[in-house]
């Protein structure tokens, strides 16, 4: 893979690893290097990751970029999608017409968890009885019937860690095209100051996702 943009995580320098030194950032789009195809991907946390001009990457795992969408933005879509698409969808079991209450609704989840839930028919609440609760940033959490969190176990929780699915990528991929799913760029850096993109993935205030733009896309 020619890397044209990969979006990082908060915390990721700090995930445990047994190698070193490791590179940073599983969500990326490129370009695929002996054919010229648009591609973009979560890729799998038990391999480096794709924060370089290059990277090799699981034909199993790519999925076609969304056209709509520039390079920067695809990035920002997998981890952050894929998550909310589990959280909601394949733990949370949400139906059309149910209440869903999202912690962390701006955050790099969060804001597409709102989107995804919206198009399912889904009522989006602030506050109040819940059928679904899905908790993006931890702390105490509201009573809802069922409970579903990527932020840490909780009695009565559903804890997950997302997972790659190209499936599920594609589909969001689709709803990116229609103009049904929107990712929301923070800030963009080059990778030669991918140290400064992850102080600012700490900040306070940060709407959507960090990108390293490697190729200038």
């Amino acid at each position: 893979m020619r890397v044209h943009a990969a979006a990082i995580t908060r915390d990721e320098l700090e995930w445990p690893t047994d190698r070193l030194p490791t590179v940073p950032s599983h969500e990326l789009s490129g370009v695929v290097a002996e054919t010229g195809e648009e591609v973009f991907a979560l890729t799998p946390f038990d391999r480096d990751g794709v924060a370089a001009d290059y990277a090799a990457v699981s034909v199993a795992v790519l999925a076609p970029k969304p056209a709509r969408l520039t390079h920067v933005e695809a990035a920002a879509l997998p981890m952050g999608g894929l998550s909310a698409w589990q959280g909601l969808f394949v733990h949370g079991r949400l139906q059309a017409n149910e209440r869903v209450l999202i912690t962390g609704a701006s955050g790099g989840v969060g804001h597409l968890a709102v989107q995804l839930a919206r198009h399912a028919g889904a009522e989006v609440v602030e506050e109040g009885a819940a059928d679904l609760l899905f908790d993006t940033v931890g702390g105490e959490l509201p009573a809802a019937e069922r409970v579903v969190t990527i932020a840490a176990e909780a009695p009565g929780a559903i804890f997950f860690i997302v997972e790659p699915d190209r499936e599920q990528l594609l589909e969001l991929a689709r709803l990116a095209d229609a103009g049904e799913l929107v990712p929301a760029i923070d800030s963009t850096y080059p990778l030669e100051r991918a140290q400064e993109a992850f102080g600012r993935v700490g900040e306070r205030g940060k709407r959507g996702k960090v990108v390293l733009d490697v190729a200038g896309a």
